[in-house]
């Protein structure tokens, strides 16, 4: 750890609904969930007034519906989202050379790393930062932490969320930390935490009574001595400008080992999930499916297959993943089993979370028409009409499509119905830049 508060964790408000609230003056102060919008579909992002009801990243969509049934459901416009983090990432690059990406939405900033980095003035250039990307962005919000770890600083962004700031000084990491439920370290997910409640470790003051190699054979090697240091707050990693992920993969170790292969297939239908989530809000896609699997007497055993264009689809990959599974011997067991992803590639289809929806047909008479219409609408897209200007999708079926003329420049609009292949009605463009 450092001697001062110099490593910085910016993290925007619910990014996504964010933005799409920032774009569509209707929904401002309501619930918005972004994410897939079938049946199969996955939250990518809620806004506060959804996560109110329940709502979070990576819940189905059905069970969003039910717990919020009056939220706006919308699909992605990731070039809105792309451009709004640029925006961001740009600013921070303004205070220091070593800015550490770790998705569209959040980054690590090594402040001292900047030209005038003054520790006593921490929070005053925290405010200005926040300031000046509420600006630029046309009202996105971030909560921010600052303290002398990278640890620390993303717990600290979590405190005062969302718009708010927390600055952890310098030798007051453990006070900080001691008190809070131990998956407020990085890493600690739900199997994990059920994992330590079961032996009495609820907070991570609690974590630091077990000494090392206690926790290294409740845990495993790497997970014991990782969190017997970080729940002392120990952490002494850089901040790293080039940060290109390799692969996005999800695994479990199993308590007992597992034979029956609707089981396996299940969880690899999560795994998938979780997979696709991941790649979504990073932006990214993959042609490399891969599915690692530990037998019951260790040995380890890794199957890929290679799709013919990326993809960052739950269902294809958790179909890919289950071929996988089907060609080995599982009648002893296994003991854990992953999904993931390589050859990352920075493309999203355009109907992003479109996860039910079959592959849409070409139009071979499309490319004559003006303005130029989709294969296929869903809520949230942008549009235009040659008689009614910007808006974007309501809804859509029964041949039908309801837009709300409104852009981030207007007040609310009207909303009307056309003909889903009205000719005056077309994709339109992702309301970044004012007109």
């Amino acid at each position: 750890m450092r001697s001062t508060a110099s490593i910085m964790h910016l993290d925007l408000d619910a990014f996504f609904a964010s933005v799409e609230q920032r774009d569509k003056p209707s929904l401002r102060g309501r619930p918005v969930i972004v994410g897939g919008i079938g049946p199969r579909g996955v939250v990518a992002t809620a806004s506060y007034e959804a996560r109110v009801h329940g709502v979070r990243s990576a819940m189905r969509t059905a069970e969003a519906r039910a717990r919020c049934p009056h939220a706006a459901f919308l699909g992605g416009r990731f070039d809105a989202y792309r451009e709004a983090s640029r925006l961001v990432m740009d600013r921070l690059r303004e205070e220091s050379e070593l800015i550490e990406p770790l998705s569209l939405d959040e980054a690590f900033v090594d402040l001292a790393a900047g030209e005038h980095f003054d520790p006593d003035r921490v929070e005053q250039v925290v405010d200005t930062i926040r300031t000046d990307i509420t600006e630029i962005t046309g009202g996105l919000t971030a909560s921010v932490g600052v303290a002398s770890s990278k640890l620390m600083a993303k717990i600290a962004s979590e405190i005062n969320k969302p718009n708010g700031v927390f600055v952890v000084e310098p030798g007051t990491e453990s006070d900080v930390l001691g008190p809070m439920q131990v998956n407020a370290i990085p890493g600690v997910g739900p199997a994990t935490a059920e994992r330590l409640r079961r032996v009495g470790i609820l907070t991570v003051e609690d974590l630091r009574t077990p000494g090392e190699d206690e926790l290294v054979r409740l845990l495993g090697q790497a997970s014991g001595r990782s969190l017997h240091r970080l729940a002392r707050a120990d952490d002494d990693r850089p901040v790293v400008a080039s940060r290109e992920a390799k692969s996005v993969s999800v695994e479990d170790t199993f308590e007992q080992d597992i034979s029956d292969r609707l089981q396996l297939e299940t969880i690899i239908e999560r795994m998938a999930r979780g997979v696709s989530a991941r790649l979504r809000k990073n932006g990214l896609s993959g042609r490399t499916v891969t599915l690692k699997m530990r037998h019951h007497d260790f040995e380890t055993h890794t199957r890929s297959s290679t799709l013919a264009h990326p993809t960052d689809n739950a269902r294809v990959l958790a179909t890919t993943a289950r071929g996988l599974l089907a060609g080995e011997d599982i009648s002893n067991g296994l003991r854990l089993l992953g999904v993931g992803v390589s050859g990352l590639a920075d493309w999203v289809q355009d109907d992003l979370f479109s996860e039910d929806d079959p592959e849409p047909e070409a139009d071979e008479e499309s490319g004559a028409e003006e303005p130029s219409r989709p294969t296929r609408w869903y809520p949230g897209m942008d549009v235009h009409h040659t008689a009614h200007g910007d808006g974007w999708v309501w809804g859509a079926g029964l041949g039908r499509v309801t837009v709300r003329f409104e852009t981030r420049w207007t007040p609310p609009g009207p909303v009307r119905t056309f003909r889903a292949d009205d000719p005056a009605l077309g994709a339109g463009h992702s309301g970044t830049f004012q007109a």
